[in-house]
């Protein structure tokens, strides 16, 4: 078998392959007339044109338009400096229910204070008791004032009738505001004043300070 040539050895200088390969990449794509022509040689210094905008590159691809193009979905707008975003509609409040001491002062005397006062004084021993709210004359000699809306409480003790009057004076219970009793002789005792420091009266107290008075005056029970 032959042993194959180096041609080092024969003294012959072998083609690189780029000497090989120019002349016949050079006569395929050498240009047949005068006019510039494109090639299909490879250039480095090509821009790429999906890198540039269409302005500065003759080469870029133009953005696709019409049906079938990408679109962006739009930014939600900001709200300008200044201007607040819209904001969710506030709960309505729920409206209080008015007081009972708010009522007008004929209902809230009949319809609150009556059945309050008669289970108040129920508490203490006075079970029998007739309550009645009307406007009459005071049953307190040299008192100027003809007539009065006043409370007027009678039972009947061990010993004897028993009989206390609450005036209202101004017609309300924020008002001015009396007190007398009287036990079987039918003379009242001397009109007093009945929660005058109070400068809101409610019915709470109201009651509170009809059994007290009652209380200090030794009617009920526990004394």
């Amino acid at each position: 078998m032959a042993e194959a040539t180096n041609h080092n050895e024969a003294g012959e200088t072998a083609p690189s392959t780029v000497d090989q390969q120019a002349p016949d990449v050079a006569e395929d794509n050498a240009p047949s007339t005068d006019s510039p022509e494109t090639t299909a040689i490879p250039t480095a210094n090509a821009p790429d044109p999906t890198a540039v905008s269409g302005t500065d590159n003759p080469n870029a691809v133009a953005p696709k338009t019409g049906e079938g193009a990408d679109e962006k979905p739009a930014r939600a707008k900001k709200p300008a400096d200044g201007e607040a975003g819209e904001k969710p509609a506030a709960k309505a409040k729920k409206e209080k229910a008015p007081a009972l001491e708010d009522k007008p002062f004929n209902e809230f005397i009949q319809q609150d204070y009556l059945p309050a006062l008669k289970k108040g004084l129920a508490s203490q021993g006075v079970q029998e008791i007739d309550l009645a709210f009307e406007k009459k004359g005071i049953p307190i000699a040299g008192y100027t004032q003809d007539q009065c809306w006043q409370i007027v409480g009678k039972w009947q003790s061990a010993k004897q009738p028993r009989q206390f009057n609450i005036y209202f004076f101004d017609e309300t219970i924020n008002g001015l505001k009396g007190f007398s009793c009287a036990e079987s002789s039918g003379k009242s005792s001397t009109l007093e004043s009945f929660l005058i420091d109070e400068r809101r009266v409610s019915l709470d107290l109201l009651v509170f300070g009809a059994v007290q008075r009652l209380n200090g005056q030794k009617w009920l029970v526990r004394n």
